[in-house]
């Protein structure tokens, strides 16, 4: 573990691995088999402040900084991918709150997320907006005293569970020649708001997706984040955050895999010798292995930039591109080594196997982390 991490915060990754692996696997594992949501079971994850890790102290969170934080949701991922994805959402919510509302706002909102019943989530992909943020439809109209949103959202995590949403929507109060993105935050229960689950996904199948519909959902004056035109900046901010979230996500599942294999080849015997003893899966094990202690590390950098106030756009790119790739990776290997054992859902590797898939798509899929660490080297100046 990073040097840079406390000793408290220590304990407190700990005493998540402890819990985790305690009361979340196995959870987890009827959850992606009957394909049902894990956010109704969260009410132990706020006991333990998980639902306010990224949430100051005078308002009612743990305050925890970036790179422990990244440990604890390695830790959750490991047991429950699933659970991992809806702490990390919350928190990236949280945020963005944190850093983008008035003050008037925090102090109404921030002690609301993290107590039951406030889960929130992040509404910025539409039918045809996914990887280009700057394309989304929905919008904002001026009323008095606030906006009402009207659009249609798409793949939202915590999307059903879920009541407060920071939303990217057009204003149409946006000044003259400036850009018209916004976020807004919104209260999902009112009857304007209609959401939908998305069913049959490969993997993550505890977590939430929804779609959502906005006919006309009211958000008040103070909900807006930032200024008017400031949407697409604060979206891209958050999901510099989110990448780290979702590489230990991606870290989690890569360190289950690994343990999973090396169990399985030491009991495994063929040819009257446990696999183990046979290079093929030396090699998948040792290359496992070192991918992931190299998406720790790049991990741990990226944190530790963010938790300094430095730039780290590119650092958090290239730990989701680098760990979500190498989480694959592992997951393969696992179910190679488990061999015909592991092509059925009752091993835990064919789950795992799954699951991995999605780190490289959502929170920017690997093309557009390409993208953006292209981008961040040849800025001038950089």
């Amino acid at each position: 573990m990073s040097t840079a991490i406390s000793a408290d915060h220590e304990l407190l990754i700990s005493t998540v691995r402890d819990f985790a692996r305690g009361e979340l696997l196995e959870l987890d594992r009827r959850c992606d088999h009957a394909e049902t949501s894990c956010c109704g079971r969260l009410e132990p994850l706020y006991e333990m402040g998980l639902l306010g890790l990224r949430v100051d102290e005078a308002h009612g969170g743990i305050d925890c900084p970036t790179l422990p934080y990244a440990h604890i949701i390695r830790e959750v991922a490991y047991a429950s991918p699933a659970f991992a994805v809806t702490i990390g959402v919350h928190n990236m919510v949280c945020e963005a709150i944190a850093r983008y509302g008035r003050p008037e706002l925090l102090d109404e909102m921030l002690p609301r997320l993290v107590v039951p019943d406030n889960l929130s989530a992040f509404a910025i992909s539409e039918p045809d907006a996914g990887s280009d943020p700057s394309s989304a439809t929905t919008r904002a109209e001026r009323i008095s005293g606030g906006w009402r949103l009207f659009g249609n959202k798409l793949w939202v995590t915590n999307g059903l569970t879920g009541r407060w949403f920071i939303v990217l929507a057009r204003a149409s109060d946006a000044p003259a020649g400036r850009r018209d993105h916004s976020m807004f935050l919104l209260d999902a229960r009112q009857d304007a708001v209609h959401r939908e689950a998305i069913k049959g996904k490969m993997g993550i199948r505890g977590s939430e997706t929804a779609e959502m519909r906005l006919e006309g959902a009211f958000v008040p004056e103070g909900h807006l984040l930032g200024q008017i035109g400031e949407g697409l900046k604060i979206a891209l901010s958050a999901l510099d955050g989110g990448r780290i979230g979702i590489a230990s996500q991606a870290i989690g599942i890569s360190a289950a895999c690994l343990d999973e294999m090396i169990a399985y080849a030491q009991t495994r015997r063929q040819f009257n010798r446990p696999i183990a003893d046979f290079q093929a899966i030396q090699w998948m094990v040792a290359d496992s292995k070192t991918e992931l202690d190299a998406s720790q590390l790049l991990v741990d950098r990226a944190a530790e930039l963010k938790d300094r106030g430095e730039r780290f756009t590119r650092e958090a790119s290239i730990a989701k591109l680098f760990a979500s790739e190498a989480a694959n990776r592992i997951a393969y290997r696992a179910v190679q080594v488990f061999g015909g054992s592991g092509f059925v859902n009752d091993c835990r590797v064919e789950q795992l196997y799954r699951d991995a898939r999605i780190t490289t798509i959502y929170e920017g899929t690997s093309e557009i982390q390409r993208l953006v660490i292209a981008r961040e080297l040849l800025r001038p100046g950089a």
